[in-house]
C-alpha cells in the first residue's frame, strides 16, 4: 500500500510539473487563471485525499510492522520515507502551494491582457517551482520506499538461506 499511495502523489506532483502548469501558461492567463481555480476545486476529492493523507500514515505503519517483524533497515527505510514524504511534499503543500491556490481563488481575471499576466505569472512561477520540490520529494520517497521492499525481501532470503 505505501508504494502504491508514494508512487501515485510522485506521479500526481510531477504531471503537474510537467503537463499541466506548462499546458496553462500555454493557454494564457484569462484562461488559465480560472482553469486553476477549477482544478483546485476539483482536486479536493476522496481519492486524493487517501493518496495525500494516506501516504505518510502507511509509510510509518510499515516501519512499524517492519519493526515488529526485526527487519531494521525495511523499517528504517520505510520511516525515512515517510519523513521525507512529510518535510518535502506534505509540509510544502500545506505552507505553501495550498495558500498560494486559495489566494488565485479569490482572484478575478483582469480585463486587461498585461494585469492578467502578471496575476498568472505571480503565481505559476513560484507554485510550479514548489511543484517541482514537491515532486523530487515524492519521487526520493518513492525511490526510499522500493529501497524498503528490497531491503525486506533480501533480508527474508538471507534468513531461509542459513537454515538450509
Amino acid at each position: 500500500m505505501t508504494l502504491l499511495l508514494t508512487g501515485a502523489m510522485a506521479g500526481f506532483f510531477f504531471a503537474y510539473s510537467s503537463s499541466v502548469m506548462l499546458g496553462l501558461d500555454a493557454a494564457g492567463a484569462a484562461h488559465a487563471i480560472p482553469a486553476m481555480q477549477a482544478i483546485n476545486v476539483a482536486v479536493r476529492n476522496p481519492v486524493f485525499l487517501v493518496a495525500f493523507f494516506g501516504t505518510p500514515v502507511a509509510a510509518l505503519v510499515s516501519a512499524v510492522v517492519f519493526l515488529m517483524a526485526r527487519r531494521r533497515v525495511a523499517a528504517a527505510l520505510f520511516l525515512i520515507a515517510g519523513l521525507v514524504y512529510f518535510l518535502g511534499a506534505f509540509l510544502p503543500t500545506a505552507l505553501v502551494n495550498v495558500p498560494m491556490n486559495e489566494t488565485l481563488a479569490t482572484a478575478t481575471v483582469p480585463a486587461n491582457p498585461q494585469a492578467a499576466l502578471k496575476l498568472w505569472s505571480d503565481f505559476s512561477v513560484p507554485w510550479t517551482w514548489w511543484n517541482t520540490l514537491r515532486t523530487a520529494f515524492s519521487a526520493l520517497s518513492l525511490l526510499l520506499v522500493g529501497a524498503a521492499i528490497f531491503a525486506s525481501a533480501n533480508s527474508r532470503s538471507a534468513r531461509f538461506k542459513d537454515r538450509d
